[in-house]
């Protein structure tokens, strides 16, 4: 950690699998010096609760909730993602094709800056470009994804997210479903923008839709409902499983 960060401090350019800006670097010159963070420990991580930002997508297997397995799993190519890694996605694309998923898991990013480690929330993460070192979240009871289709060369495909919390325990972010109340926690994807919401899961399914109505969510185009109220239904059956 301590040699990532002497290069940083000296203007190294860091990069995991550089898929997004090799192309960027043949056409206009390469960077005096890069810092490749494919061999810290500290991003190479996988395992429940936690992925380093240096993990290639290809990597990221049922350790992980479905919602950001099934994310991981529609990047690009096959090519790509063997190649692309999650602080290259969330932090450096303009798609961020996994921030939906890391928003409803209630993530926390690990980041290095110029004075140090530190946690930060996922809006900083975004809004400051930082050095992404690792994702952590407390395990959802459930979870779920969809990518909507959508023509090729086209606005980028809609994409729906979810999952159901416990109201136990300790966990990170935002608590809008009460003490000790199960909540859900919708992030979708609408163009190149993100919105996510909170809330506590009513006494059914008709209930918990019509508070997320009440939120942010409630201006998203009928084709995101159109998948948020299935998924709803799913992840609300799924609470007797426990």
């Amino acid at each position: 950690m301590s040699e990532a960060q002497e290069c940083l401090a000296e203007g190294a350019v860091p990069i995991g699998g550089a898929t997004l800006v090799w192309a960027t670097w043949q056409r206009d010159g390469f960077p005096e010096l890069a810092v490749s963070l494919r061999e810290l420990p500290e991003a190479n991580v996988i395992r429940s609760g936690t992925v380093g930002a240096a993990v290639i997508l290809s990597r990221i297997d049922d350790r992980v909730p479905d919602v950001l397995r099934l994310a991981a799993a529609t990047v690009g190519t096959g090519a790509v993602r063997r190649a692309a890694t999650v602080g290259g996605n969330i932090v450096g694309s303009t798609l961020r094709c996994l921030l939906p998923a890391a928003l409803v898991l209630d993530a926390r990013a690990t980041v290095l800056d110029a004075e140090g480690v530190h946690e930060t929330d996922l809006a900083e993460v975004v809004a400051k470009r930082p050095v992404l070192l690792a994702l952590h979240w407390r395990e959802p009871i459930a979870s779920a994804y969809r990518k909507l289709p959508a023509e090729a060369g086209g606005p980028p495909p809609l994409v729906v997210t979810s999952a159901l919390h416990s109201g136990d325990g300790e966990g990170h972010g935002d608590r809008d479903g009460g003490a000790g109340g199960d909540r859900v926690r919708v992030a979708v994807r609408d163009g190149y923008e993100v919105v996510s919401a909170t809330t506590a899961c009513a006494a059914d399914c008709a209930g918990t839709l019509e508070a997320l109505r009440a939120t942010a969510l409630g201006d998203l185009p009928a084709a995101a409902w159109e998948v948020v109220r299935p998924q709803i239904t799913g992840l609300l059956d799924r609470r007797g499983e426990r």
